[in-house]
């Protein structure tokens, strides 16, 4: 799995300049969900203290910063942090390069913690890991939330490459220059969601789109 980790994080640095295409295909429909969400996590940063982690190129950073009272934004990949800090942002922000495993000193407590486009690609057997560890951060009253897709965003191509032996799914991506890359991609459907995060959260809401869905989580 290790190995896994490093393709994946080499995948999304080289990955950083072309990524948010992802956000501006010409799919209306699929825009709107977007937008939606947009509206919603701009509440949900009210005045907040933010942790995000997995924050890419920035794209749902920019608009947490438009409400939020600071955020700090995490990730692994150096070239995705390059491309965030392009990015207008309103409250202060500071960006850090940090593991999802190594995340900030625990002593830091965050009103909420956003992760985007980032659960699909973590290991199901390392769930409970990653809720912990999200919990220590939190604090009381603190909310969580998190954006994925489901398979109509993410086109024609959505074949399998194979299952590993705790099923986790694994399918190949490539860059615009051709390159190939093998990464988890885990699918969800919304009762799958609501198991999983039942088990550990109050579910304050899940939106299920055709093309993504979103959620809501306080701690129990």
């Amino acid at each position: 799995m290790a190995d896994k980790r490093s393709e994946m994080a080499h995948y999304y640095d080289e990955r950083a300049g072309e990524y948010e295409q992802i956000y501006f295909r010409d799919d209306a429909a699929r825009r709107k969900e977007i937008d939606d969400e947009v509206v919603r996590v701009r509440e949900l940063a009210i005045d907040k203290k933010v942790l995000e982690i997995a924050c890419g190129t920035g794209y749902w950073t920019q608009y947490l910063s438009e409400t939020a009272k600071h955020v700090t934004a995490i990730d692994i990949a150096p070239q995705m942090i390059e491309e965030a800090r392009k990015k207008t942002t309103i409250c202060p922000v500071e960006f850090v390069q940090a593991d999802l495993n190594h995340l900030p000193d625990t002593s830091e407590k965050y009103d909420l913690i956003a992760l985007g486009f980032w659960f699909s690609h973590h290991p199901r057997q390392e769930y409970d890991l990653l809720f912990n560890s999200l919990k220590s951060h939190l604090a009381p009253a603190g909310k969580i939330w998190m954006i994925d897709n489901n398979p109509p965003a993410e086109g024609p191509t959505q074949d399998s490459s194979y299952l590993d032996e705790n099923g986790n799914n694994f399918k190949k991506r490539f860059l615009s220059d051709g390159r190939e890359f093998t990464i988890i991609k885990n699918y969800f459907s919304e009762s799958e969601l609501r198991e999983i995060y039942g088990q550990q959260f109050k579910i304050e809401r899940l939106t299920f789109g055709r093309h993504y869905w979103a959620v809501a989580l306080m701690a129990m």
